[in-house]
């Protein structure tokens, strides 16, 4: 194995790590938001004193500004004193009770924008055009229209009420390489058509079908854990990129359908824990022999012994396979 194969395999399993750590982070449930009582509390100039940082430079260079502003932990309603801090790239209004983002309007200078765990009822907000980085994670956003930043490269949706991906702005997400969308309510992948997309998490929804992959052409991680699969239909050869594949936890039956991945020329790292095939007879050397340029499975690499014997029984098939075209033939010629 190179290096770049290792680190492709190592990196998966980091991810999947990250995936087990991040879900012990419990999201506050809708009860205890409803409960929570929505007492008026705006943003202060006591408020921005305390959160202001990182004096840079402003555009032309003459003068100074703050480009950093953190507002955690305060129970804001209303930050439409943000409005004026024009020059601002890096803002965190984390944990509080915000419904409106629209004071953000003026911060066209954006680059990252984290605003987990409020009361937002929509990621719609007006074009940033430097935004790159965008955390909506544990919100109440129901779906992903509005979204239109033409330098996004990383969304996180992450534990909202998400169904669908149909209004993702396609024509205007251009540069989007990492959407995470894991803890939602989506039933499908319809609507996931970004070309640029490299790393696509949809673990923890209730998909029971897999639509609209034929676009993700540089697609090289996806997550679909705890899921509702129980078919491999819809991968495609134009998956071309796709080397980590996470179907733990669904309702794969059948080694028929690992045999689907055989469309996906890069796959190198699979992990079918939890699904009703795993319990087949012989199951790590037979998906094996399905798929040979696979380096690791369940977590576990394969080792250069189970690789040759693979080999013999993949050959064995299909010399078999020959015979058998060539009897069935010959009884046609006759």
């Amino acid at each position: 194995m190179d290096g770049e194969e290792q680190d492709g395999e190592q990196n998966g399993s980091r991810e999947e790590d990250e995936e087990l750590e991040e879900d012990e982070e419990a999201a506050p449930s809708e009860q205890e938001e409803e409960e929570e009582a929505l007492a008026p509390r705006p943003l202060t100039e006591q408020d921005l004193k305390e959160g202001l940082s990182l004096l840079c430079k402003t555009g032309n260079g003459l003068a100074h500004a703050y480009v950093k502003f953190e507002g955690k932990c305060k129970n804001l309603t209303d930050i439409s004193l943000l409005e004026c801090f024009i020059h601002l790239r890096y803002v965190d209004l984390s944990e509080n009770k915000l419904q409106d983002l629209s004071p953000l309007s003026n911060l066209t200078h954006l680059l990252w924008l984290k605003v987990d765990r409020n009361l937002l009822p929509s990621a719609c907000m007006q074009e940033l055009p430097y935004l790159q980085i965008i955390s909506f994670a544990h919100n109440r956003i129901k779906d992903i229209e509005g979204i239109t930043h033409p330098r996004l490269a990383n969304l996180n949706l992450k534990g909202n009420k998400i169904q669908t991906a149909l209004g993702l702005s396609h024509g205007q997400l251009f540069s989007l390489e990492i959407l995470e969308l894991r803890g939602n309510k989506l039933e499908s992948t319809a609507g996931l058509n970004l070309p640029k997309l490299k790393s696509l998490y949809l673990a923890q929804n209730t998909i029971r079908s897999l639509e609209g992959l034929e676009g993700l052409e540089q697609l090289a991680t996806l997550h679909l854990r705890d899921n509702q699969l129980e078919t491999l239909d819809g991968f495609c050869s134009s998956m071309k990129c796709l080397q980590y594949l996470n179907l733990r936890n669904n309702g794969i039956s059948s080694l028929q359908e690992v045999e689907k991945l055989q469309v996906l020329p890069m796959l190198q790292v699979l992990v079918l824990l939890d699904n009703p095939c795993c319990e087949e007879p012989d199951y790590r050397l037979e998906v094996l022999v399905l798929l040979p340029h696979l380096l690791s499975l369940d977590k576990e690499p394969f080792e250069q012994d189970q690789r040759v014997e693979a080999n013999t029984i993949r050959q064995k098939r299909q010399e078999k396979e020959k015979e058998t075209e060539g009897f069935l033939q010959g009884d046609v010629t006759e």
